[in-house]
């Protein structure tokens, strides 16, 4: 990282100020990869940004046409501006959420999320496990995890589809089951009484609607669903949905259409998700600006060291010796995904997912 340069105008409603500051920033900033900060007469940083043009990037904040923009809204916050050049824009990239993450600036809302905006699928132990939405993973806990997921109005409208589709429950949980092939606590008979069973969005296991294995198999398929190993619940609601267009019900068909909405805005996440954790593991060389090359160790989506390339033999088998290390870790399950990780892993999961061609420069650990 090279040398910060900062400068300072006392009044940033000042058509005069600003048009120093612009001038400045013409005349000094590079147009190279790196990240800025604007910083209020208090001190507090207000906003972080990268870009792969430094320069271009700060002059458009000059350009802003009217005072709701968020460019002119975060002038005439700072009377500050500071900015560090990085080796590459995956350098930037890090090095910005990084700042973000750290001082958390009241502009930036993105990538400053803690753990309350994260949630997880919780499927429950027991007899007629449940799925629910929670904020965080207990590593105490003996129940499966499925995510982060962000949104968790998004997500728990998304487990409602998916639970009405397959018939799983979502009652309390200290709700006694009853399955039908338990003859002997059926001698007294039992009335019915779940509105969605009596509907048919539920199985029943808690008035005898299901068997054991009936209800084991609609949980296999929801897991087997948020795994990406089968989509039966999507395709369900996308045969209903079709079904309803074909019979001119439209408006059944929009509420099937929105259903499987919700289905695949959850699978699109974890897939994100799921492709950072499995796929994004190996040793990643970035060439740089002016002959700074960074080597980054990435494991499961995360980077676990960053270095200058090694160019001679000794340094080389510093990094091969620190890659062993880090590669040595046993591994969290898949599902498992520490919160402090999250933004860095869907962050590398976007980047690649964005430059598929940077994973030539990847080099896989054995």
């Amino acid at each position: 990282m090279s040398k910060s340069r900062a400068y300072t105008f006392k009044d940033p409603t000042s058509e005069e100020q600003l048009a120093t500051m612009r001038a400045v920033v013409r005349e000094t900033a590079r147009n190279v990869p790196g990240v800025y900060r604007m910083i209020a007469d208090n001190g507090e940083i207000v906003y972080v940004g990268k870009s792969k043009q430094i320069r271009s990037r700060l002059l458009s904040y000059f350009r802003a046409s009217y005072p709701e923009d968020k460019g002119a809204r975060i002038l005439r916050e700072a009377v500050k501006v500071e900015w560090d050049y990085e080796p590459s824009e995956f350098a930037a990239l890090l090095c910005e959420l990084r700042l973000i993450k750290k001082y958390r600036p009241r502009f930036n809302v993105a990538m400053k999320r803690d753990t309350r905006h994260y949630s997880f699928i919780r499927i429950s132990r027991g007899a007629a496990p449940r799925l629910n939405v929670v904020r965080g993973a207990s590593p105490d806990d003996a129940a499966v995890y499925y995510g982060p997921f962000v949104g968790a109005q998004r997500v728990s409208e998304a487990v409602r589809e998916l639970n009405d589709v397959l018939g799983l429950r979502d009652c309390r949980s200290d709700m006694p089951i009853f399955f039908s092939d338990q003859h002997e606590l059926f001698q007294i008979g039992r009335t019915p009484g779940c509105i969605r069973y009596e509907i048919g969005k539920c199985l029943g296991p808690c008035v005898g609607g299901c068997t054991f294995a009936e209800y084991d198999r609609q949980l296999a398929l929801a897991r087997a669903f948020l795994d990406g190993s089968n989509a039966g619940p999507a395709d369900t609601l996308r045969q209903q949905m079709e079904a309803a267009s074909r019979a001119m019900q439209f408006e059944r068909a929009a509420i099937f259409r929105d259903k499987l909405s919700r289905l695949e805005t959850l699978r699109e996440q974890f897939d994100r998700l799921r492709f950072a954790v499995e796929s994004l593991s190996f040793v990643y060389n970035v060439s740089g600006c002016d002959g700074r090359h960074r080597t980054y160790v990435i494991r499961r989506g995360v980077v676990r060291a960053e270095l200058d390339t090694p160019t001679s033999r000794r340094d080389r088998a510093a990094m091969r010796r620190l890659v062993a290390d880090i590669f040595d870790e046993k591994p969290a399950p898949s599902w498992s995904v520490p919160t402090h990780e999250i933004d860095e892993l869907l962050l590398l999961s976007s980047w690649f997912r964005k430059f598929p061609e940077e994973m030539k420069r990847a080099t896989r650990v054995a």
